[in-house]
C-alpha cells in the first residue's frame, strides 16, 4: 500500500546515450516522494542503437521503429514490475517519455518517438507522454526536466546545491536555499554542454566500444590543449540560462587526427571544463555537487570535476540517490504531477514564461 494521496508510478527512460531504457518505480504524491522502489535496465542491441543513431541523423522515424520501440519499452516495464515483485495492478501511471530524435526549441520542434496508446494496451496501465511539447509550444527550451526530481529530492540536502546529470548530454540543476517545487522559485537548470556523447561516438568509431569503461582510455591519454581550446570556443558556453542542447550539437570534426586514448582525454576534459564554466551562470556558489548518469562512472571526468569545481563532489549513491535509475524516476513523478496538474517546468528550467505542466494522457 502507499501513503494517502501518493500514487505507485513507473518511469521509463531511453536517453541520449541510447544504450538502453532504464524503468524505475516511485511512491510520490508530487510533492514529496515517500519511496524509491526497484529499478531495471534493458540494454539495446547493436542493432537497436543502430537504428536509433539512424532516427537521430534523420530527425525522423517510420512506424516500425516506432512500434518496435515502443515494444522494448513494454518489456521493460514488465522486467521492471517482476524485480519488484508487482502486478501491472499495483502500478497507477506509467511515464514515458520515448526517444528523442530531433530537440529544436528555437524552432519549436521537439520530437520524442514512441506509442503511448500502444504502450498503455499492452500493459494494462494508463500512460502520460509526451512531456515536452506543450513547454516548447510555449517558447521554453523543453529541457532539461530532470531538475523537478532534483528539487523534490533536494529539499533533504544541504543548499545551495548543484545536481549534475551526465548522460549523453550533460545537465545541471542550482537549487537555492529556497527551492521550492511547487513554484520553481531559486532554481535554475540548463545543459552545461557534452556528457558522453562525444566520447561514446569517439570511442566507437576509433576501437569498436560502446563506451569507454571507468573512464579508462581517458586515463591512458593526455589532453590536447589546441583542440580542447577549439570546441570550447562554441557560443553556447556564453549564452544564459536557461538553454539546452541537441545530442549532435558540437562538431566532433575538430578531433581529426586525434589517437583513440588522446581524444578520449580531450573529449573526458571537454565534458569536465564545460561543466566548470556552467558554474559561472550560478546565482551563487554552490555547498556541495550531486553527479548522476553514466557519466559519473568516467573516473577520468569525476577527477577533473573534483579538480575544477571548488566545492566537493560525489555519486549520487552518496547522497542516497539512485543515479542510474533518476531519470526514470524523474519521469515517474512527472506523470504523477501530469495527473494532478502540477507543474514540471519553471522559468528557471526551461525559460517558460510560467510554471507549466505537461504530459498527454493515454487511457487503457
Amino acid at each position: 500500500m502507499t501513503e494517502d494521496n501518493h500514487m505507485r508510478a513507473l518511469g521509463l527512460m531511453s536517453g541520449t546515450s541510447m544504450d538502453g531504457i532504464d524503468a524505475a518505480i516511485v511512491e510520490t504524491d508530487g510533492a514529496r516522494i515517500s519511496k524509491l522502489g526497484s529499478s531495471i535496465f534493458l540494454p539495446y542491441t547493436e542493432d537497436w542503437r543502430a537504428r536509433l543513431r539512424g532516427a537521430v541523423a534523420d530527425g525522423a522515424a517510420d512506424e516500425a521503429l516506432i512500434d518496435g520501440l515502443t515494444r522494448l519499452h513494454g518489456e521493460a516495464v514488465q522486467s521492471c514490475l517482476d524485480a519488484a515483485g508487482l502486478d501491472a495492478g499495483a502500478i497507477d501511471v506509467i511515464g514515458f517519455h520515448g526517444q528523442t530524435i530531433l530537440h529544436d526549441p528555437a524552432n519549436r520542434v521537439t520530437v520524442q518517438i514512441g506509442d503511448g496508446d500502444l504502450l498503455a494496451k499492452l500493459t494494462g496501465v494508463q500512460v502520460v507522454s509526451d512531456f515536452r511539447g506543450k513547454d516548447v509550444a510555449a517558447g521554453g527550451e523543453g529541457a532539461p526536466l530532470a531538475p523537478i526530481i532534483h528539487c523534490v529530492l533536494g529539499q533533504d540536502q544541504t543548499r545551495p546545491l548543484a545536481v549534475l546529470n551526465i548522460g549523453g548530454v550533460a545537465n545541471v540543476t542550482w537549487l537555492g536555499r529556497g527551492a521550492d517545487p511547487s513554484s520553481g522559485d531559486h532554481m535554475l537548470a540548463f545543459d552545461t554542454g557534452p556528457g558522453n556523447a562525444m566520447i561514446d561516438d569517439w570511442v566507437r568509431e576509433h576501437a569498436g566500444l560502446d563506451f569507454d569503461t571507468g573512464g579508462a582510455l581517458a586515463a591512458r591519454g593526455q589532453v590536447d590543449q589546441a583542440k580542447l581550446a577549439a570546441l570550447l570556443e562554441n557560443s553556447y558556453f556564453d549564452r544564459p540560462p536557461p538553454k539546452s542542447l541537441d545530442r549532435n550539437a558540437f562538431d566532433g570534426s575538430i578531433m581529426d587526427g586525434c589517437g583513440l586514448e588522446d581524444g578520449a582525454a580531450t573529449l573526458a576534459a571537454f565534458t569536465a571544463h564545460s561543466v566548470a564554466a556552467a558554474a559561472a551562470h550560478f546565482p551563487d556558489a554552490v555547498s556541495q555537487w550531486i553527479i548522476c548518469g553514466g557519466g559519473r562512472k568516467n573516473g577520468a571526468i569525476m577527477a577533473l570535476l573534483a579538480e575544477r569545481l571548488g566545492a566537493p563532489v560525489r555519486a549520487a549513491e552518496d547522497a542516497g540517490w539512485h543515479g542510474d535509475a533518476l531519470e526514470a524516476e524523474a519521469f515517474a513523478l512527472m506523470a504523477v504531477r501530469s495527473l494532478k496538474n502540477m507543474p514540471i517546468s519553471f522559468p528557471g528550467t526551461t525559460g517558460a514564461a510560467q510554471p507549466l505542466t505537461g504530459g498527454r494522457l493515454h487511457q487503457v
